[in-house]
C-alpha cells in the first residue's frame, strides 16, 4: 500500500495528513487521556511494518473538561471511522458543519477535507481508526488489507456504500459501540500482544456498519466514484494553485490518471483542453491584479499568475482580451478617470 504523504490545497486552505500536534501537546500537558497506536506522525505507540498493515492511526481520547485546541482542516491518507462515546463534538466536512452526539459515527473518505472542533473540541470520549485503502482520488479502486475478512460479496457491497454515499454522520448501534470500547481498552497494551483482538473488532465494526447501511436504505450516487468526480475536484484545486508549474503530465499524475483519459474528462467538463483552461484562469486572475493594483509591474503580475515569460503572457492575454496587458490597464484607467498626467 502507498505510504507517500502529500500536501493539498483548495479554496485557499492547505490540507495534509494530520500530524495531530495539538492532540499530542494536550496529552503531554496532561489535559486529556490518550491511548493510541500510530504510524508516520500520528500519535501513540509505534506500529511496526508487519503489525496491522494499512492502519495509519487508531486511538481514543478522553477530554474531561473543555479544551483550548482542535484539529484544523486536514485530509487523511485513508478512510477514517470515528465514534463519539460521550459528550458532544463539533465537526466540519466539505464546508458543512455538524454537532456529533453520543453514540454517533463519523465516516470520512481520504479526499475529504475535515476538521474536529469549532475551533476547540468539547468534553467527551472520541474513538477513531484510519485505514489506508490505497486511494487518494474518488475514481480509484479500493484495496483492502488482507486481514479484512468479509467475504467478497459483502466487502464489495460495503465498498460501494462507503464510496457512493455522502452522509458523514450515522447513529451507531450497541454492537458498534461495544467494539470501539473493546478496542479502546486494548490500546493500553503493546500492539504485539493485542493485534489479533483489534483485528477481530475492526472486522466486526465493518460487518455491523454494513448491516447499518442495509437497514438505512441509503441512497447511492455512482457519480461520486467516477473519473468525472476526480476531475471536478481537481478543477477546483487548480483555481487556487495557478502558480504551480503545471504540465499536462503533472495534472494527470495529480489525478492518478493517464494523460489521454484525464484530457478526455477534463474537456468534457470545461470544453477546453487542460492547458487552455489553465491559461484562461491564469489570465482572468492577471486581469484582476492589473486593475486592482495598478502600481504593480506587468512582469510581477505575469509571474504571480504562473506564467514563465512576459512574452508568452502577453500573447495569451491578447488572445483573451484582444489587447496587451498594458493597454488593458490603460483603457480601464481612462474609462474610470485614473489616467495619469505625463
Amino acid at each position: 500500500m502507498s505510504t507517500a504523504l502529500r500536501i493539498y490545497e483548495e479554496n485557499g486552505r492547505k490540507y495534509k495528513p494530520d500530524r495531530c500536534e495539538p492532540l499530542k501537546n494536550s496529552f503531554k500537558a496532561g489535559k486529556i487521556q490518550l491511548d493510541a497506536w500510530g504510524r508516520f506522525a500520528y500519535p501513540g505507540h509505534r506500529l511496526d511494518d508487519d503489525l496491522l498493515p494499512g492502519i495509519n492511526s487508531i486511538g481514543c481520547w478522553d477530554a474531561y473538561f473543555p479544551q483550548d485546541w482542535g484539529l484544523e482542516w486536514h485530509r487523511n491518507e485513508g478512510i477514517e471511522i470515528s465514534f463519539l462515546e460521550t459528550g458532544h463534538m463539533p465537526f466540519a466536512l466539505d464546508g458543512s458543519e455538524y454537532m456529533v452526539n453520543p453514540n454517533e459515527l463519523v465516516i470520512t473518505r481520504p479526499w475529504q477535507p475535515h476538521k474536529v472542533g469549532n475551533p476547540t473540541i468539547s468534553i467527551g470520549r472520541w474513538h477513531w481508526f484510519i485505514l489506508d485503502v490505497d486511494v487518494r482520488q474518488p475514481h480509484q479502486e479500493w484495496n483492502w488489507p488482507k486481514w479484512i475478512v468479509l467475504n467478497r460479496a459483502d466487502l464489495d457491497e460495503l465498498t460501494t456504500m462507503l464510496r457512493q454515499n455522502e452522509q458523514p454522520v450515522w447513529k451507531a448501534n450497541d454492537d458498534i459501540k461495544r467494539c470501539f470500547q473493546k478496542i479502546g481498552a486494548l490500546l493500553k497494551n503493546d500492539p504485539v500482544n493485542s493485534e489479533s483482538m483489534v483485528i477481530i473488532y475492526i472486522n466486526e465494526i465493518f460487518i455491523h456498519l454494513l448491516e447499518l447501511f442495509r437497514k438505512g436504505n441509503i441512497g447511492l450516487n455512482q457519480s461520486l466514484t467516477e473519473s468525472r468526480r476526480t476531475i471536478e475536484l481537481f478543477i477546483d484545486h487548480l483555481a487556487h494553485n495557478i502558480i504551480e508549474p503545471w504540465t499536462i503530465e503533472s495534472m494527470a499524475e495529480h489525478c492518478h490518471m493517464g494523460v489521454t483519459r484525464f484530457t478526455y474528462y477534463f474537456k468534457m467538463l470545461t470544453n477546453k483542453t487542460p492547458m487552455q483552461y489553465l491559461n484562461f484562469i491564469r489570465i482572468e486572475q492577471a486581469a484582476k491584479l492589473l486593475l486592482n493594483d495598478r502600481e504593480q509591474h506587468i512582469s510581477a503580475v505575469c509571474y504571480e499568475c504562473g506564467f514563465s515569460s512576459t512574452e508568452y503572457f502577453s500573447t495569451v492575454f491578447r488572445k483573451v482580451y484582444k489587447c496587451s496587458p498594458t493597454s488593458f490597464r490603460l483603457l480601464y484607467e481612462m474609462k474610470n478617470g485614473y489616467a495619469k498626467h505625463i
